[in-house]
């Protein structure tokens, strides 16, 4: 009944839209916006995920390198979130910035068939993070703009869930390249990354072919083109007080929230097998899956500040889980409740920026949103690699897990809903 009481306050353009034939009791964007983030994850499970273990076992490159590569591309990836969240904002579009972020994540990733040196791989997957940079605010926008706000949790909680079920299954066709290739061996080859990058690339393309024909894009209202109100001195101008806190407690829990190339080498360090690595990975993916919607639909009644905390507690756990571990039972544990950290927080988080702005300010949020935790993802991955060598893998878990617990504290003191 609210929804409907919702729906008729809004203008007839906006009506239409959001009263389309629903999907899972969804506008269809939602759902379609999900099946390309589901194969798009397909595709880059296959081929990234496994980077770390192919920089380290195929081309012997050493953890500072491979935290350096892990920051510069978030780095990259988020400088462009904010720019391309501002511009969605500014010409009153999304869609066609959605698609050439794809298009260029997509005609990138083969290139890594090619790559023989660390200086390769980086720009491989800076040119891949340059993609999902330009795609990623204007696409959480479209998501926000496609669900009413009592609906807002469910809509990004159910998207969460679409593309981590694509994880899922490209982890789960890789874990099976793997065993086909190369059995039960401790190191990636080179031929089996390989042939992960050449299936991987066929769900990318069948990606951006799902975007460009069944995701619409609202119409925006006549006159509408440009929006002039918007602030054009500061990107932060017209935000209020809570979000600009928001910002600072994200930048802090990701400063010990360091890229998850550490979390896989920690795997085999403890004494994973690559397909063993895999398959926690599939374990995680399930887990997230599972969560991202009972998650968001009860953010949409407890409220979304509740929920991150208690998503940041169980990422404090486990991190202390992954400095303590010396069992491989532990670390198939810790991986499940990784995914659930990730469920319970991902989707929500998003839910929680639209609700802290405006509409007409949602893709330049977003971008901000994207573009702190990207850019701290740099400095958060160099300490990672470097207290992972000049003190123990145990040390960058230590280091996330107390940041989280601080991050956990503002959230609760500072923050209100």
């Amino acid at each position: 009944m609210v929804y409907w009481v919702a729906i008729m306050k809004l203008p007839a353009t906006d009506k239409a839209y959001l009263e389309r034939r629903k999907v899972f009791g969804l506008n269809p964007n939602v759902f379609f916006l999900g099946i390309v983030s589901l194969l798009t994850d397909v595709s880059s499970e296959m081929i990234f995920t496994l980077v770390p273990l192919f920089l380290f076992n195929v081309l012997r490159v050493g953890t500072p390198i491979i935290g350096l590569i892990g920051g510069l591309t978030e780095g990259a990836d988020a400088v462009l979130r904010i720019f391309s969240g501002w511009l969605s904002d500014r010409v009153r579009k999304r869609k066609p910035l959605a698609v050439l972020g794809y298009s260029i994540s997509t005609i990138a990733k083969p290139f890594m068939y090619l790559a023989s040196s660390w200086g390769a791989v980086l720009a491989v997957r800076f040119s891949d993070r340059v993609g999902k940079g330009i795609r990623t605010s204007p696409r959480d926008a479209m998501v926000a703009d496609s669900v009413s706000a009592e609906e807002r949790g469910k809509g990004f909680g159910l998207h969460r869930a679409m593309d981590t079920t694509g994880a899922v299954l490209g982890l789960a066709i890789a874990a099976t390249i793997i065993y086909l290739v190369q059995g039960g061996e401790l190191a990636l080859s080179l031929k089996t990354y390989q042939w992960l990058v050449l299936v991987g690339v066929v769900p990318a393309v069948l990606a951006v072919l799902v975007l460009l024909f069944f995701v619409r894009e609202r119409k925006p209202l006549p006159g509408s083109s440009a929006h002039p109100g918007l602030p054009r001195n500061r990107l932060t101008a017209g935000f209020d007080t809570r979000f600009q806190l928001f910002l600072a407690i994200m930048a802090v829990f990701t400063l010990g929230n360091s890229s998850d190339f550490f979390v896989i080498l920690r795997a085999q360090n403890l004494g994973s097998s690559v397909i063993y690595v895999v398959l926690m990975l599939v374990l995680f993916n399930i887990t997230y899956a599972a969560t991202s919607l009972p998650a968001g639909m009860l953010s949409d009644r407890l409220g979304r500040r509740r929920v991150i905390t208690m998503g940041w507690f169980i990422y404090a756990l486990v991190y202390l889980g992954f400095a303590l571990a010396s069992e491989l039972w532990q670390v198939w544990l810790l991986f499940a409740c990784y995914g659930i950290y990730y469920g319970i927080v991902e989707g929500v988080a998003r839910a929680f920026v639209a609700d802290l702005v405006p509409e007409e300010r949602r893709g330049t949020a977003y971008g901000l949103y994207h573009g702190v935790v990207g850019l701290t993802l740099l400095p958060a991955s160099v300490i990672a690699g470097w207290l992972w060598q000049a003190y123990s893998p145990a040390a960058p878990f230590f280091f996330g897990a107390g940041l989280a617990f601080i991050a956990m504290l503002g959230m609760m003191g500072l923050v209100r809903e």
